[in-house]
């Protein structure tokens, strides 16, 4: 299979790597944020909701991929809920939102089950989202409740 890769530029193209995202699970200890390089990064494992065809019982296997997502361009970083003298502890990716502020600058926020989040200051709009390797098969997909 062809690994994902995606760039974000502005709020069109950061919805689409929300899409991908959405259900992705991670660790405390994979939030990096590389301060002199302007940069944020996360490593997942990510849900590869491409993958998916049909109705939400269509198939019996899914899968994950190892990847990362990360940010360039990030003047600050603000967390909620997250404790970060707990690197083993998981967080669940739900949705990455553009605050906008004076154009182009503004607030990607990282918003996780739980009420956690990650607020990012950011000169413009710059991620990419790629995969790692080769993905592998769980029986389990995320639902959500209505």
């Amino acid at each position: 299979m062809d690994p994902l890769k995606l760039v974000a530029l502005d709020e069109e193209d950061l919805k689409i790597v929300s899409a991908h995202v959405q259900d992705a699970v991670m660790k405390v200890g994979d939030l990096v944020f590389q301060k002199r390089e302007k940069r944020f990064a996360l490593g997942m494992n990510r849900f590869a909701w491409e993958k998916e065809k049909g109705g939400l019982f269509a198939r019996r296997h899914h899968e994950r991929r190892r990847s990362v997502l990360h940010f360039d361009r990030v003047l600050a970083v603000r967390t909620a809920g997250i404790d970060k003298t707990k690197p083993e502890e998981v967080l669940s990716l739900l949705a990455v939102n553009f605050l906008p502020g004076a154009a182009p600058s503004g607030t990607v926020e990282l918003i996780f089950s739980g009420g956690a989040a990650i607020h990012l200051e950011v000169e413009c709009i710059e991620a990419r989202l790629s995969d790692l390797g080769a993905a592998w098969e769980t029986p389990l997909r995320p639902r959500h409740g209505a």
